[in-house]
């Protein structure tokens, strides 16, 4: 078996993962990062899903680093693509004109850009990038993970990793249960952890957010595109889950606010509220010469969330199924739309809707990676809580900051026949005691898996928090080798966080939030 020594090995390849190899990379180490799939990029690019974030985007709470992603997303379009001269001159340009994101745009788009960002380095030699390969094994010795196993995922040929610093940036915590590090999933006791929000009786570790497998559609007008009857068609045309106001098959669902019951409907003006502009990933009005036949948008609406079982912490068979269901599920939900569901002109079906398998890359047309909200999480040295980003009045500051997000309160319905859990929060900072495990003492969280609970893990999840806890994870691990510390004595002593505090401001890590409302 192949063995490679760097300083740093990041264990997944999404946002992240390839957040914190840049910032490794950019201090001087020599970084090896491995992603499951052919892509890197995660939420941004495997799983399909526009970037999620706060109010006050456009103008501060992110880093340095993840707003040269952003402006490097509209400048691909603009440099690229045969812009209007509107949407040229648009320093705010949103290629999908979507209502959930202020920079809605293609897979791809975002992967070409990744892979610019990291092209400096991985030209050099100083980070390596291994897609296709998956953790599978590790060693220990002590408190600390000596090395790291892989395997190809199609010819499982294995390549083993050594690094003083080891990241898990996987999506569902992969490195946490094969180096024995502790770890808890799904649903907190509220007696644990005094939130009110959390369960009334004992923990339910099964308890996770709905998974869903996204797919691309565009418009083809005076077309016929409906696709093969899906496999479960009968089943999910027939499901009612008992907390949900109608059958999964339909336009009506919940407003996970209010929990009201609401009607959907497809375009503008149909329904209460349009789910295709929703996620939007392409507005043609913004090219010239009629470059896209249609809008393109991505399916992620209420009604393909599946919450029928969890795809982690149980059987490869149980977790093989629960990702098929789920896929059937968006399937499924096309197909009842091109076919069945109440249309605009009183009759039923929109067939003009077209799979866009071009657009996720894949040969069934969904996104290569489900998108997972809620993954393994490290029990830390800190863990943050509900307590500590909502209430009346803003909550206290943390002094060991390593970052910020903004998003409120927002768990989809649970595995465990939950419904929305949906409410505002305050603008929060991401805590170093977050970061650090325990007990083992060279593995770093960095992305979905730090130390917050089902509850917090809601506003903790998205695009640019995500990136600022991979930055900060690789920071870290850059600090720990050059001044020979562990990440734990960073945080225990106040002089080498502040030196480290010092390090993220001056790499455009924005610590501290002004004073905001609440979202």
């Amino acid at each position: 078996m192949e063995t490679i020594h760097v300083d740093v090995y990041i264990a997944g390849g999404g946002v992240g993962g390839v957040a914190a190899a840049l910032a490794a990379a950019k201090q001087g180490l020599q970084v090896a990062m491995t992603e499951e799939t052919d892509w890197i990029g995660g939420q941004f690019t495997s799983q399909a899903v526009p970037p999620d974030e706060h109010l006050w985007i456009e103008s501060f709470g992110c880093t340095a680093s993840y707003r040269e992603f952003r402006d490097r997303v509209r400048g691909y379009y603009k440099t690229q693509f045969p812009v209007t001269p509107e949407a040229r001159a648009d320093k705010l340009l949103n290629p999908g004109s979507a209502i959930v994101s202020r920079l809605a745009h293609e897979p791809k788009v975002s992967l070409h850009v990744l892979e610019d960002m990291l092209a400096p380095y991985v030209h050099s030699g100083r980070v390596r990038v291994f897609t296709m390969h998956k953790p599978i094994a590790a060693e220990k010795s002590g408190h600390e993970v000596t090395s790291v196993t892989v395997e190809h995922v199609k010819t499982k040929q294995p390549i083993r990793f050594t690094a003083p610093y080891i990241l898990d940036a996987t999506e569902l915590g992969e490195l946490l249960p094969i180096t024995n590090t502790a770890y808890v999933t799904g649903a907190e006791s509220k007696q644990d952890t005094g939130e009110p929000h959390a369960l009334d009786g004992p923990a339910d570790p099964l308890d996770m957010q709905a998974i869903t497998q996204i797919l691309a559609m565009d418009i083809a007008p005076g077309e016929d595109n409906v696709i093969e009857r899906p496999e479960e068609y009968g089943f999910w045309k027939k499901h009612h889950s008992d907390f949900w106001p109608g059958p999964q098959l339909s336009w009506t669902a919940i407003q996970p606010p209010t929990l009201k019951h609401i009607e959907y409907g497809l375009y503008q003006g149909e329904g209460t509220f349009p789910l295709w502009p929703y996620r939007r990933i392409i507005d043609p009005t913004h090219f010239r010469g009629e470059l896209y036949r249609g809008d393109i948008s991505l399916m992620n609406w209420p009604q393909t969330d599946y919450w029928l079982g969890p795809v982690l912490e149980v059987s490869e068979e149980s977790s093989a199924h629960h990702l098929y269901m789920a896929k059937q599920l968006s399937l499924s939900f096309l197909y009842w739309m091109q076919t069945e569901a109440p249309n605009y002109s009183g009759g039923k079906g929109y067939p003009e809707l077209r799979l866009r398998k071009d657009v996720v890359g894949t040969s069934d047309g969904i996104a290569k990676y489900a998108y997972i909200r809620e993954s393994r999480r490290i029990k830390a040295k800190f863990t943050v809580v509900e307590q500590h980003i909502t209430g009346d009045t803003r909550p206290e500051g943390f002094t060991d900051t390593v970052g910020i997000g903004a998003y409120h309160i927002d768990l989809h319905p649970s595995t465990g026949q939950r419904n929305y859990i949906d409410f505002k929060a305050w603008p929060f900072q991401i805590p170093l005691g977050s970061l650090i495990p325990e007990e083992t003492e060279n593995l770093l969280p960095a992305c979905k898996n730090i130390g917050t609970t089902h509850i917090t893990n809601g506003s903790y999840r998205l695009h640019p928090v995500e990136w600022n806890i991979g930055e900060s994870a690789g920071l870290l691990a850059a600090f720990c080798i050059r001044e020979n510390k562990r990440p734990a004595e960073v945080y225990e002593n106040k002089d080498l966080l502040t030196s480290f505090q010092d390090q993220l401001k001056a790499e455009g890590v924005e610590l501290e939030w002004p004073e905001i409302r609440q979202i």
